[in-house]
């Protein structure tokens, strides 16, 4: 007689068939997500990473010799809670995220510098764009870890770190949200010129990613493209913990 699989059984099965993260970044809809990072700024991927990538992820946080620095947030007037930026070498499961996601979004990095008449154009290659910042003098890998626990919060910022600013940029949720813990939404919101801030509330599930745009997005406008100025936080959990992965593409000085 077959011996029928529980809930929990099912879901181990599925995680230990999962694909390497290279397949599941290189089978995502590309052209529908750069259309809907195009049209509003940020595109959401459901699932990005398993349950227990995030969990592996989560539990890095306390081996402080995984990470170049530990940041404070209150001690800078940047929220409450704290984030540490990974060193070198990243962890494999990250350094793939940010190797094969760069060249999916480097044709509308460099069609955004286009409509902004910026000078700047984004090379092939993820390693292309890191010698470019070597040679810019941003050296330090920016790849980090957010934790925040109940009372914490992350106020509206850009991460920028230099003059070399690659436009986009991605974030994973490692946390269950209602589990783990609530509240701790993430917010983005649009500066237009002469007009009122728009605002996002993007929700996410634990493995969930979300790209956009690190500081500036063209949008169409009755005399040709104008600039918006977007930041990102995150607003107060209420309990529990809350884990992020945070993947910014250009390296820091």
């Amino acid at each position: 007689m077959r011996a029928e699989r529980t809930p929990a059984l099912e879901g181990q099965a599925r995680e230990e068939e999962a694909e390497p993260v290279l397949e599941r970044v290189a089978r995502l809809p590309w052209p529908g997500l750069r259309a809907e990072l195009d049209a509003r700024g940020f595109a959401r991927v459901p699932a990005l990473l398993t349950s227990a990538e995030c969990r592996s992820l989560r539990e890095l946080y306390p081996e402080a010799e995984r990470f170049r620095s530990r940041i404070v947030m209150s001690r800078h007037g940047f929220g409450r809670g704290e984030y540490q930026y990974f060193g070198e070498p990243l962890p494999e499961l990250v350094e793939a995220l940010r190797t094969r996601a760069y060249p999916e979004l480097v044709p509308l990095a460099n069609a955004w510098a286009e409509r902004l008449r910026g000078t700047q154009r984004f090379p092939d290659t993820h390693a292309a764009l890191r010698n470019e910042c070597r040679a810019a003098g941003q050296t330090r890998p920016t790849p980090l870890l957010l934790k925040y626990g109940p009372d914490d919060y992350n106020c509206l910022h850009q991460d920028v770190y230099g003059e070399l600013v690659f436009p986009l940029q991605l974030a994973v949720l490692l946390s269950e949200p209602g589990r783990d813990f609530t509240g701790g939404e993430l917010v983005i919101t649009e500066q237009r010129p002469r007009m009122q801030s728009r605002v996002e509330v993007v929700p996410l599930a634990r493995g969930d990613a979300v790209i956009f745009a690190v500081r500036h997005r063209p949008v169409v406008g009755g005399r040709g493209d104008y600039r918006v100025a977007l930041r990102h936080g995150v607003s107060r959990v209420l309990s529990g913990e809350r884990f992020t992965l945070g993947v910014i593409f250009h390296d820091a000085e």
